[in-house]
């Protein structure tokens, strides 16, 4: 029963990225108190729920910074992020470069690989996966 209800709070969190969430909103969402919820989300999805959070904002912005029409800082605001240094230092860390770099890059080749596999690839490394180990 558990995972049923921590999935509407990942759920939640997924459709309202752009919202301000907190651990307490979204422990309510899953009927568990907020430390309960935040060790459940985590034994179940491998990272916190602020985490998972901060990912699905950076994979909307990546989107929005392809466009190319979009700039940072509107980019870090339209996904729900406050402080435009934390969302850089995040973005960075997640896709490995600046949002601005990111943004300046030329990304005409995405456009023809098919949406449900550019979703894949798109995604951000979140702190429970590994990265690729390169070839010595």
């Amino acid at each position: 029963m558990d995972l049923e209800w921590l999935r509407r709070a990942r759920d939640r969190m997924d459709v309202e990225y752009a919202q301000p969430l907190d651990v307490l909103s979204l422990a309510r969402t899953a009927h568990m108190s907020p430390g309960h919820f935040a060790r459940r989300f985590r034994a179940a999805y491998g990272e916190t729920p602020y985490q998972y959070l901060m990912t699905r904002r950076i994979e909307r912005a990546k989107a929005l910074l392809r466009r190319g029409d979009v700039s940072v800082t509107d980019a870090c605001l339209r996904v729900g992020c406050t402080s435009l240094g934390s969302f850089s230092s995040r973005f960075t860390e997640l896709v490995g470069e600046t949002p601005r770099a990111y943004r300046a890059r030329d990304h005409r080749a995405v456009a023809v690989i098919p949406g449900c596999v550019a979703r894949g690839l798109g995604q951000p490394v979140s702190f429970g996966e590994a990265r690729p180990v390169s070839p010595a």
